[in-house]
């Protein structure tokens, strides 16, 4: 999960979540919270990163050391039975469908509702940002540009990006 830090209105890193929280720790501390912010490229939600370097803890023995989550999944008997029956079990069936899932990409409305997400956090509270999202989810690119001319050029480009990022 790639993700893009501003402090203030410009673009400060992007890229891995443990690599952009590294190059925050060089900051010198900011005069508000509010001018250091880092947004999820996926969905456009703020997110908090460990900026404090936390001591590492002693790895255990097993799984969990792979990142791997024991959760429940509740499914019907007739998914239950499809599941056994798929080559590697059923957790092994669930990854791959989820990997195939996510290799497909985002829905353009899953990509609007990222750029929406983080507009209004960064945008908000400029000239133009109503009609702005009016445009956006219509799918006037255009006059998205047009009326977000005015707005500091990193969150303008970063929202386009995230809103139409097969043309950013």
């Amino acid at each position: 999960m790639p993700v893009t830090a501003f402090v203030e209105n410009a673009l400060f890193a992007r890229g891995a979540p443990e690599e952009v929280a590294q190059r925050l720790r060089g900051l010198a501390p900011a005069a508000r919270s509010s001018d250091v912010l880092v947004f999820d490229d996926e969905s456009g939600k703020q997110v908090d990163l460990p900026v404090e370097a936390a001591p590492e803890a002693p790895r255990g023995r097993g799984r969990p050391s792979l990142g791997v989550a024991a959760r429940e999944v509740t499914l019907l008997p007739r998914h239950w039975e499809w599941l056994s029956g798929q080559p590697g079990g059923a957790s092994a069936t669930l990854r791959r469908l989820i990997e195939d899932a996510r290799k497909r990409g985002r829905s353009e409305r899953d990509c609007l509702d990222a750029a929406y997400r983080f507009l209004t956090v960064m945008a908000g509270d400029l000239s133009g940002y109503e009609e702005a999202i009016r445009a956006l989810y219509a799918g006037d690119r255009a006059r998205f540009e047009a009326l977000a001319a005015a707005w500091p050029q990193a969150v303008r480009d970063h929202g386009l990006t995230l809103a139409w990022p097969e043309i950013a």
